[in-house]
């Protein structure tokens, strides 16, 4: 059974359609990437899926729920299950490092203070930091910067975890040290990653299977091979980086 699955969903941002008909499927312990010129609607797509907002019609079913249907207190039980790291990463600019990853342990669970301690060492550990608790936001490099926001994404343990242009402003080391991370957190932690992107020989890299958006509807899907060779004009000028 697929975690997530996108029936038939259409939506509008006004009067502009931004999605028709359209219908995928996010397998459980996969990496699946979303992808297509900027403006298609790759972030837009990952806050129907948290109902950040409401499909105007069709369905978004996460394990066996309609989340259109769900109360208030049910939507907060799924979400606490999706972990999601902000294209700017959106760490909170007042507080250090530490209080940045210990705030959703403190928002949604009753842990004391010593194990939420324990817990931040660990998820800085895991993403390749230590030692920086008492930094601000301020002080760290973007690629740093990434890496404590992936450390908040991870902070609950989440099932899913969803990526927004995370390779946006990564100098090339940074960029295959996250590219790397990405694979180890998914394989490692048993979570279902859905990336956003617009960064394609990046993303296929890492990618178990891929949806392409263009106007609105999902014109190719499938393995890194299965794109390579789709016979579309627009997929072929995409991956190969010669949309104008």
């Amino acid at each position: 059974m697929p975690i997530i699955k996108v029936i038939n969903m259409s939506f509008y941002r006004g009067h502009k359609l931004i999605f028709k008909n359209n219908s995928l499927e996010i397998k459980r312990g996969k990496i699946t990437a979303i992808m297509g010129p900027s403006g298609c609607g790759k972030t837009t797509l990952l806050k129907l899926i948290g109902r950040q907002l409401q499909v105007f019609s069709g369905k978004i079913i996460i394990n066996g729920k309609n989340i259109s249907k769900l109360n208030r207190s049910e939507l907060y039980k799924i979400r606490k299950n999706i972990g999601m790291l902000f294209q700017t990463g959106a760490l909170f600019s007042d507080i250090n490092v530490y209080e940045n990853i210990a705030f959703p342990m403190r928002e949604h669970t009753n842990l004391p203070e010593e194990m939420i301690k324990d817990l931040v060492s660990i998820k800085l550990n895991s993403v390749g930091l230590k030692g920086i608790n008492n930094l601000m936001p301020s002080e760290l490099s973007i690629g740093m910067a990434k890496k404590v926001a992936l450390a908040r994404a991870i902070a609950l343990d989440p099932e899913i975890i969803m990526y927004d242009e995370p390779f946006t402003g990564q100098d090339p080391i940074s960029m295959n040290n996250l590219i790397q991370l990405i694979k180890l957190l998914n394989n490692l932690l048993k979570m279902t990653t859905i990336i956003v992107s617009h960064d394609v020989n990046e993303t296929i890299e890492i990618a178990d299977y891929i949806y392409i958006i263009s106007n609105g509807i999902i014109i190719a899907k499938g393995n890194a091979n299965k794109i390579r060779n789709n016979k579309n004009k627009f997929v072929q000028k995409f991956i190969n980086g010669n949309i104008k």
